[in-house]
Formats: structure tokens, C-alpha cells, sequence
């Protein structure tokens, strides 16, 4: 165990390729701030084109014995991980927390659940199959078989600065491919200090490269362009994920995007609100409202929709806010000040359409970058804060009467990553379920992410799944053998 707080001592701060801490070419490095308190944590290398097409080349090296590493190695590299990980709760804790301005709690559970991908995918790694077959003409034998892609580009974002990483790696691991990872500029120490545990884990040299950079671009775009290069999978805006896509198609390479959400939670009228109010709290308003899964859309039926409003009012304001390193802190920071004046706009935007403040709706003094919890009500229809994601701590509750209604209002986005519903009812839950365009639901419940289910959406919130036995799909390919 580390020391809450302290920067651990082991952590990379240079790019990490071939096991070790490499400067970016022209020593150029970046500053990373804890958007608490703005203080400066540490700098780190900053990569650009050459320090990319380095680390390739060394993923490249490494792709053919990696391949080739037994299924049952790989496994135990990723299992001993995992048990590496939990040993330094406390370092990656800290790393969150002074980071990305996650809570110590959230980030606590954020070491558990990102580890755990680790220990998912060394026993996925072992249970990789094929089939066997006669032909049914009776003129030969089909076996089938899958193999590693190669090499991958992994880019992750900063609001889960672990769990994202170890949601693609891991299965990448598990698979036999080598693993480029570009972090978030807000996020690159918990990647770092992730590189540095899977080497003493035993990883391999060139298995896994991690370059931080301010120019994304810089980086991704060799990369992209380079025929070794076989796959990318990326966590963000599907803005970004569809510039990704569209560079993709230049040499074809398998793809997989969790990209944005806008995810309605509905509450039927036979709802249990206690549970409703919880579940709100808790999918809206974890990690401040920076998850792609947060509840965007708060649907309440009319004859409940003032009491469940005046509930959730009242735990919000509650909610203690404060520098995410306080053990007895709920809500920290936004990330930084951009997505601070981001969340801003939207409320000013909803409340000149009308819009009721019901509590919150401004921005914190600082130090730090943070947003008081809000409630909002009679919000107009097409107001952006309905249409966009928040990604703050805003609650927007909207009013409805009928299923109908409520379903194609859920639906009625680009978006289809996360829904929930809260009601009662069996036969209601399957069938509105049902009808959600969405790649995942929650029924009277809020936290839909597990190790073992495929994560991932539909519509424009992505391409693929990660996560359970579907996630190690994504990282091979098939292959056919005809015999006679």
C-alpha cells in the first residue's frame, strides 16, 4: 500500500517504451494540474510523431512473441496485476483523486473495478476458441481458429483515467496483441504508474508503450497511417471518434468506439421512490456527472414528477463538495475550466428557454474548477442541455404522462449508449426495455458497468463492446483452415 496523497515514488514520468522511462524527442514535456486546487502535480513527457512511430516500431518487434507468449503466461502476467494493483490501492487512489478530481471513495472503487479487468481477461485468455467440422458436402473439414490482430492503438479518456485503460488492455493483453496507449493530456500518471505494474508484472519488453501528449493528433496520425498498425479502439466524443473512423478506413483497420451518451432515466408513476431518488443520485451525479453512462435526462411522470423533484432537490444540496483528496468529500471538480464553462453554458442556455433552478446552477469560486450541484425543472423541449451531454452535475428533470410519450422522447437522440427505468411492473420493464434504443439498461438500477457484461452502445454512441466474454472479440481475428 502507498501513502493517500503522496505521488508514489516509482511513478513514470518520461514516455514509457520498451519497459522503460524515455524522453519525448527535444526533451518536451507538459504540466499536469490537480484541477482542485490548479497546483502543479508533476510535468511529463510530451511525444510527438517520431516518439509514435518509436513506439510502434517496438510493438511491431515485440507482435510476433507476444503471439506466441501460451495463452496460460499471458494469464498469469495479467492475474499478477491485478493482484499488484489492489496491493497499491492507495498510489492509484491518489494519482485519481490529484488528477482527474475523482472523490477518494469513487476512486477507491475505480482501483477495484479497473483491476478487476485484469483478472477477467488472464482467464479469458485461457478459454480462446475455435470449432471443428465436416463439411456438410462431405468433401472436407472446416476449422476455425482465432489470432491476435496485432498491434493496437488504445486511446482512453480522463475521466475513468484506469478503468479505461485496463478495459482495453487487458482484453488486447489477453489476445496476443501489443498495445500502444495515448492517455488523456488531463490524465497520463495513472497510465504511467498502470505501464510501470504490468512490467514488474512481468510484461514483456514492447508489449505495451504509453505516450503522453498535448497534440493528440501528433501521435494518433502516424500511427493511423502506418500499415503495421492494425486496430484502434477509443473511449470519447464521437466527434473525435469519427474523425478516428474516418482515418481508419485509410488501411482498414478494426475499430471499436465507446463514444458519447445522452441516457434517459425514466420513473413510472408505480415507481419505488426511494430507490428512484438513490438511483438518480447515483446516476447522475457520480463522478460529478463526468461518466458517458450519467443519467442526462431525468424522465418523471407527472403524478409523481414534484414529490421525486423535491426529494432529489433536497439530497443534492446536501452533497458535500470540495478538493477530491478529503476523505469526506462527494462531489470534486470538473476536470478543468473549459468543461467547467461548458457545463455553465448549457444551465444559462436552459434557464434563458425557461428553465427553473431548483438548486445550484453556477460555477464555484476558486481554487479549483468546480460546479454547484444543480437540480433543473420545466425545461424546454429543445433546449441543448436536453440534446448534448452534460457531463457536470446537473440534473434536468423533465415531466411525462403516458409509455409512449416517454419511449420516444428516451429515443428521440443520435445517442444510445445507457438507459434506465424504474418501475414496479415485470411486464413494464421488459417492454419499454425493449423499446429503448440503447445498448444497455438498467432496470431499478443505476450502475449498469460489469466486468463480465459487454459494455458498449448504439447509434452514434459507438462501434463494438468491451467487457465480458464479448470484449476479447474485439482484439482477434478469424481464421479458416480447409482440409480434405
Amino acid at each position: 500500500m502507498g501513502d493517500l496523497g503522496r505521488i508514489p515514488a516509482d511513478l513514470p514520468t518520461g514516455l514509457w517504451i520498451d519497459n522503460a522511462v524515455t524522453p519525448a524527442t527535444g526533451g518536451a514535456t507538459f504540466e499536469v494540474r490537480n484541477p482542485s486546487t490548479g497546483e502543479l502535480l508533476t510535468a511529463v513527457a510530451d511525444a510527438g510523431a517520431d516518439d509514435a512511430l518509436k513506439a510502434l516500431d517496438s510493438a511491431a518487434a515485440a507482435q510476433a512473441a507476444w503471439a506466441a507468449t501460451s495463452p496460460r503466461e499471458r494469464s498469469v502476467i495479467l492475474r499478477t496485476a491485478w493482484e499488484a494493483i489492489l496491493d497499491r490501492t492507495d498510489d492509484f487512489t491518489t494519482l485519481m483523486a490529484l488528477e482527474m478530481g475523482k472523490t477518494v471513495t469513487e476512486a477507491r472503487g475505480e482501483v477495484t473495478y479497473g483491476a478487476e479487468f485484469l483478472r477477467w481477461f488472464s482467464e479469458e485468455a485461457v478459454r480462446i476458441q475455435g470449432r471443428y467440422a465436416a463439411s456438410p458436402s462431405g468433401n472436407g473439414r472446416i476449422l476455425v481458429s482465432k489470432v491476435p490482430v496485432g498491434p493496437v492503438l488504445a486511446i482512453t479518456p480522463w475521466n475513468f483515467p484506469l478503468a479505461m485503460g485496463t478495459r482495453k488492455i487487458a482484453p488486447a493483453l489477453a489476445a496476443g496483441c501489443t498495445v500502444i496507449s495515448k492517455p488523456a493530456e488531463d490524465t497520463p500518471l495513472t497510465m504511467l504508474l498502470l505501464a510501470r505494474v504490468l512490467a514488474d508484472a512481468g510484461l514483456p519488453a514492447g508489449v505495451l508503450s504509453v505516450l503522453p501528449a498535448l497534440d493528440a493528433a501528433a501521435v494518433t496520425g502516424p500511427l493511423l497511417a502506418d500499415t503495421r498498425l492494425r486496430k484502434v479502439t477509443f473511449t470519447g466524443s464521437t466527434r473525435v471518434g469519427k474523425l478516428l473512423i474516418e482515418q481508419s478506413a485509410q488501411n482498414v483497420l478494426k475499430t471499436s468506439m465507446e463514444l458519447g451518451g445522452n441516457a434517459p432515466f425514466i420513473v413510472f408513476d408505480d415507481a419505488d421512490l426511494d430507490a428512484a431518488v438513490d438511483g438518480a443520485i447515483v446516476a447522475k451525479m457520480r463522478n460529478a456527472g463526468q461518466t458517458c453512462v450519467c443519467a442526462n435526462r431525468i424522465y418523471v411522470a407527472n403524478a409523481v414528477r414534484e414529490e421525486f423533484t423535491t426529494r432529489l432537490t433536497a439530497r443534492i444540496e446536501a452533497l458535500q463538495v470540495g478538493p477530491a483528496i478529503q476523505a469526506d468529500v462527494q462531489i470534486g471538480p470538473l476536470v478543468n475550466a473549459k468543461q467547467c464553462d461548458r457545463v455553465a453554458g448549457l444551465v444559462a442556455d436552459a434557464v434563458d428557454d425557461g428553465a427553473r433552478v431548483r438548486t445550484g446552477g453556477h460555477a464555484i469560486d476558486g481554487p479549483g474548477t468546480f460546479f454547484a450541484p444543480t437540480v433543473l425543472d420545466d425545461v424546454a423541449a429543445g433546449s441543448r442541455i436536453l440534446r448534448e451531454e452534460i457531463f457536470g452535475p446537473v440534473a434536468v428533470v423533465v415531466g411525462f404522462d403516458t409509455e409512449d410519450e416517454v419511449v420516444a422522447a428516451a429515443n428521440d437522440t443520435d445517442y444510445g449508449l445507457a438507459a434506465y427505468l424504474y418501475t414496479q411492473s415485470v411486464d413494464r420493464a421488459f417492454r419499454v426495455s425493449e423499446r429503448l434504443e440503447s445498448g444497455m439498461v438498467g432496470v431499478n438500477r443505476a450502475l449498469v458497468s460489469d466486468v463480465a457484461a459487454p459494455f458498449g452502445g448504439v447509434k452514434q454512441s459507438g462501434l463494438g463492446r468491451e467487457g465480458g466474454t464479448e470484449g476479447i472479440e474485439e482484439y482477434l481475428e478469424t481464421k479458416y483452415l480447409a482440409f480434405t
